[in-house]
């Protein structure tokens, strides 16, 4: 995943445009899809990377380790890790990680709405 060169026109609109429309903003600290579907599954409880991957068999381990480091950075996930041989690593929604959980229902539930016309 690049990065937007900070001096560019479209990085001031983005930034512009967060600062204006909380939904937005809010958008953009999910993520896309994988960032919605890594969260979805988490909204279960604790999961591993390898499990995780299992329920995603459509992403690359790449884009979910560089989708788990975001999620992460923006606090909506935690990641522990167990010192045990062989590490043993576990990611965990936090408190505002589960507030998501009723957006992504709504989200679902609009989609196969949408879905079905």
């Amino acid at each position: 995943m690049s990065k937007i060169k900070e001096s560019s026109t479209n990085f001031a609109n983005k930034q512009a445009l967060m600062e204006e429309c909380s939904e937005v903003y809010a958008a953009n600290i999910i993520g896309g899809q994988w960032g919605l579907v890594i969260c979805s599954w988490l909204l279960n409880g604790k999961l591993r990377f390898g499990e995780l991957k299992k329920l995603i068999p459509t992403i690359t381990e790449r884009m979910l380790t560089l989708q788990l480091r975001k999620l992460e950075e923006n606090k909506i996930l935690k990641r522990t890790v167990y010192a045990e041989v062989p590490p043993r690593v576990e990611y965990e929604l936090t408190e505002i990680g589960y507030d998501l959980g009723p957006v992504i229902k709504l989200l679902e539930k609009w989609g196969q709405k949408h879905k079905e016309l």
